[in-house]
């Protein structure tokens, strides 16, 4: 196969991921809704291409890094699809965070198509996606995830191989689900503490170092405190995971108060302009001052 690989989605994740592979010596071509955003990839070496079937022409590999279910549907089978461009044998990869369902349709359509597929959600964010240490939640075959694992291994530190197509995603919405009502819970927590008057600072120390403590709660007192919203991950984007997971946990009979409270702050924070921001910004619409 030639080293020619697509990447289609170029916010904070899909950018990063293809500076890597530039940087690995891949002939990349790049699609993005938005083109202007191609624009320091094609200064890197990068093509542009306008719509994902323009990209995925000739490539053996094409990646989609999008942002919910309909745009992974735009990509792939949508008017100007990557997958009707595609040679029968190829692999398609999409990184995204979506519903199992649409990657059950997905793989159908993949594998009518004679497309190996490989489904690889992601965990990590802006700085792993630019350092080349992500870890995927794989679901997939085991030959398609062969012939994927040398452009995985350009991107990640770790392939998780979970089972078949679908799995990935299951993997990929419970650790989001858990991330999620994590971030909430903190962000009332600090907001509380803030009202009553004990210095956050000191609450923040003993709560990162606790019982209650993780790497997320350690992560978001110090975005939280610092009031740094750079994101990482978009508030808008773990509303939209929190759904998901809402309703995967609901097709296996768990009716999840947790998740529904979770997702209502996001939302809350979406609606009040923060939807671009950090997921750690939740906590400005519970802060009193």
């Amino acid at each position: 196969m030639s080293d020619k690989v697509a990447i289609l989605g170029l916010g904070i994740m899909g950018a990063g991921m293809a500076q890597q592979l530039l940087k690995a010596g891949y002939d990349v071509t790049v699609w993005n809704r938005s083109p202007a955003r191609a624009a320091p990839l094609v200064e890197a070496g990068a093509r542009q291409a306008d719509s994902p079937a323009e990209a995925a022409t000739g490539a053996s590999i094409v990646i989609a890094m999008v942002s919910d279910n309909d745009a992974s549907r735009a990509a792939w089978v949508g008017p100007q699809g990557a997958l009707a461009a595609m040679r029968a044998g190829a692999v398609a990869i999409d990184c995204s965070t979506l519903d199992p369902h649409w990657i059950d349709a997905l793989s159908a359509d993949m594998k009518a198509a004679g497309i190996h597929f490989v489904e690889a959600p992601v965990t990590g964010s802006k700085v792993q996606a630019e350092s080349g240490t992500l870890r995927f939640f794989v679901g997939s075959d085991e030959e398609s995830l062969a012939l994927a694992r040398p452009v995985l291994d350009v991107l990640g530190s770790g392939v998780i191989h979970l089972g078949p197509a679908g799995s990935g995603a299951v993997m990929k919405l419970a650790n989001n689900y858990m991330a999620g009502v994590q971030v909430a819970s903190f962000a009332e927590a600090l907001a509380l503490v803030e009202a009553k008057g004990l210095d956050p600072r000191q609450v923040a120390d003993v709560l990162r170092n606790g019982a209650p403590g993780s790497p997320m709660v350690g992560l978001m007192a110090d975005r939280m405190l610092e009031r740094n919203y750079d994101p990482n991950f978009f508030i808008s984007l773990m509303a939209k995971d929190l759904g998901y997971a809402d309703a995967l946990l609901d097709s296996v009979g768990i009716s999840s108060t947790l998740a529904t409270a979770a997702r209502a702050r996001f939302l809350d924070a979406d609606a009040a302009g923060l939807g671009n921001k950090d997921i750690s910004a939740v906590v400005e619409t519970l802060r009193k001052a």
